[in-house]
């Protein structure tokens, strides 16, 4: 066999992934027998689901209307009372039969009190109700004095329902409402006919007021102890919803209310998962504690640990005195049957997983690990890093595959030293599209001061070993320059000898046009200071290592960016006007004495962040009207450094400008700079 066809040892496949699959497969297979009762045991509980939904929706409905005819009906009636008897006046003896009449044909109503404006304050106490409940008809007036604030409120308006069960620890309401010209009334009644109906089968239901007090529960001891639930978040949550009807599955206990909303559907599975891990816990207790608990004592402790059962939970909220009935069942009791079923099954499926669950680890293990670890390397490239350094020595498909990874990586860390990664990786995600764009660029251009003075003089010193030691030179200077471009959010164009050209606001910006133009005068403040710490480790009179000084030209504007070049080479770069006029001002930094210098676009962006002085305007090539440029001086504000452009050069080294002469034209001033 050739060398060319010849397969070599690192691409030999001892172990395919294939193997690994079948063998993975196959456990699959053996764990599908849970996978169908888990499918069938969540298609009949959602069935089953949907069922008792509609069921305790339908009773609380049921229970709604009842209340709220059971209320109309009382209030109604005392209503028509108050009515004749204010309308009889005087009439006592009618007054009397009337109310006789009216408590036996009403023989649930205990009391009915109302007070007309202009008039005294009337109370009617039904006898019989209170001797056959062996009740003292006292409370009854002391009731309603104790009710000053709730007739206050029903004189605004408003109809409210009391529970006056603490008062007669019988099962009584009060129903307070308006009257007319600023009148009151109110009735007691009782309350036993519906603690009776809303205890009736598994659907269990109960009332509040808007105040949270329970009025009417088949647990009486709530009702006569004036239990108020406001403060739990659930019937808070009722009680301030806007909605006038709706359906939720909860956690309910009037010791600890929450929302179980975290249950989702109302899995059946996950409520048997719970159950086994608990019992599983309680089992490694046991054992590490070395705890003997019988079966009874477990399931205790189980049974208290979810004492909180879950519940479909409706309510309704009634167009009288603000009152809400919600009705309950739980969870369980619906679910009884298939929780039984599915148990047994998911027992089974535990047994047969945990023995697949022991093969799949090991043959995963082999798999996940080299994937983790490549996958942790690809995000690491996407975010241009390319100095990876990782090794295999497995001889399957993720062994080559590992292989090939860290060639690519020495080509993409390679490609990355001769082209702008940051532009590389932008367009490789899509996010520099194909063709020109306008964009509001800030454009940098930097030269070395004589440097063709300085590139003879390494010839004369180093001959042939010159071309090495100028780039070492010229490397060294780059590095610097290029990580303040970048610190500033910047972009390397391209090198042009010892020329720098980058831009800021094209590729990526920093917000706006200010920001990016602040960004590209702080870059070159910033080239300012590491030429000077530069300079001054440099030692006097090295050859290999002179002093650099250099200009910067800086101008803002509309430039086109985008990808120029042809199919097998391409660059990402900024082209127009602004570009030009920006590397005409650079040129102008030695004739003027400057090394950082502004045009008038830029000054207005950012000049108020920076000390600068106006320059003489000059007339560029390429333009008609004289340019006015500015010199940076330093940041605003900042103590450290030169205040001003004289500073500069003293602290720099540039001697002064020699202006040859001054031209007055109209309103403006034209300097025409001299050669010095």
């Amino acid at each position: 066999m050739s060398v060319k066809y010849k397969r070599r040892a690192i691409d030999k496949i001892r172990f395919s992934i294939g193997a690994k699959l079948i063998i993975i497969i196959s456990f699959i297979v053996i764990i599908s027998l849970g996978s169908i009762t888990a499918l069938a045991s969540w298609l009949i509980q959602q069935d089953l689901r949907i069922s008792a939904e509609d069921n305790n929706f339908e009773m609380n409905r049921r229970s709604a209307m009842e209340v709220e005819s059971f209320l109309t009906n009382v209030r109604s009636n005392s209503r028509i009372l108050i009515q004749t008897i204010t309308a009889l006046g005087s009439q006592s003896s009618v007054i009397r039969e009337m109310t006789n009449f009216f408590f036996t044909e009403n023989p649930q109503i205990a009391a009915v009190f109302f007070i007309v404006p202009g008039r005294p304050e009337q109370l009617f106490v039904n006898k019989s109700f209170f001797s056959s409940r062996e009740i003292d008809e006292e409370l009854a007036s002391s009731f309603f004095n104790g009710q000053r604030g709730t007739m206050g409120r029903a004189v605004r308006g408003e109809t409210a329902l009391v529970n006056a069960a603490p008062i007669f620890s019988r099962s009584l309401l009060a129903l307070f409402f308006p009257w007319q010209n600023g009148g009151t009334g109110g009735v007691l009644f009782s309350s036993e006919s519906l603690n009776n109906n809303f205890g009736f089968s598994i659907n269990k239901s109960f009332m509040l007021n808007n105040e949270g007090d329970i009025l009417a529960h088949s647990d009486f001891s709530l009702v006569r102890n004036g239990t108020n639930i406001a403060a739990l978040d659930f019937i808070r949550t009722i009680l301030n919803s806007p909605e006038q009807s709706r359906q939720q599955l909860i956690e309910a206990d009037f010791g600890v209310l929450q929302s179980a909303d975290n249950y989702g559907s109302g899995d059946i599975l996950l409520s048997i998962w719970e159950n086994i891990r608990t019992r599983l816990n309680l089992f490694i207790s046991f054992i590490n504690e070395k705890t003997r608990f019988s079966i009874g004592q477990i399931q205790n402790v189980v049974q208290d640990k979810n004492k909180n059962p879950r519940q479909f939970v409706a309510f309704t909220k009634l167009n009288t005195a603000g009152v809400t009935v919600i009705t309950n069942i739980e969870y369980n009791k619906v679910f009884e049957g298939i929780a039984a079923t599915t148990r047994r099954n998911i027992y089974l499926t535990i047994a047969v997983l945990s023995i697949s669950i022991i093969f799949i680890w090991f043959f995963s293990k082999t798999i996940s690990i080299p994937l983790k670890s490549l996958a942790r390397a690809a995000r690491q490239i996407e975010g241009g890093m390319f100095e990876l350094d990782f090794h295999s020595k497995k001889r399957d498909e993720i062994g080559v595959l590992t292989s090939s990874f860290q060639k690519m990586t020495t080509a993409l860390r390679i490609f990355g030293r001769f082209t702008n990664k940051e532009i590389a990786i932008k367009a490789m995600r899509g996010q520099i599209k194909p063709g020109g764009l306008p964009k509001h660029g800030t454009i940098f251009f930097s030269d070395i001061r004589e440097f063709t003075a300085k590139s003879e003089a390494f010839t004369k010193a180093f001959g042939n070993e010159a071309s090495d030691k100028i780039v070492f030179w010229l490397n060294n200077y780059f590095s610097q320059m290029i990580d303040c471009v970048e610190k500033t959010n910047g972009v390397v164009d391209k090198f042009i000898g010892d020329a720098v050209m980058a831009h800021w606001g094209t590729a990526y910006s920093a917000g706006s046009p200010r920001n990016d133009a602040f960004n590209c005068i702080k870059a070159a403040l910033m080239m300012r200071k590491a030429l000077y710490f530069m300079n001054r480790d440099r030692k006097a009179g090295d050859p290999a290592n002179p002093p650099i000084r250099i200009g910067c030209g800086i101008n803002s504007g509309i430039v086109t960016a985008g990808q120029l070049g042809g199919e097998k080479r391409m660059e990402y770069t900024v082209i127009g006007d602004p570009v030009n006029l920006a590397s005409r001002i650079e040129a102008l930094n030695k004739p003027l004495g400057t090394d950082i210098l502004i045009s008038e676009n830029t000054w207005k962006l950012a000049g108020n962040k920076f000390i600068t002085e106006e320059m003489p305007s000059v007339t560029v090539k390429g333009k008609e009207e004289p340019v006015r440029i500015f010199a940076v001086v330093n940041f605003i504000g900042e103590p450290k450094g030169p205040q001003s452009i004289e500073e500069v050069r003293s602290l720099l080294g540039i001697d002064a400008p020699e202006l040859a002469q001054v031209d007055v034209n109209a309103d403006e001033k034209k300097y025409k700079i001299g050669a010095g």
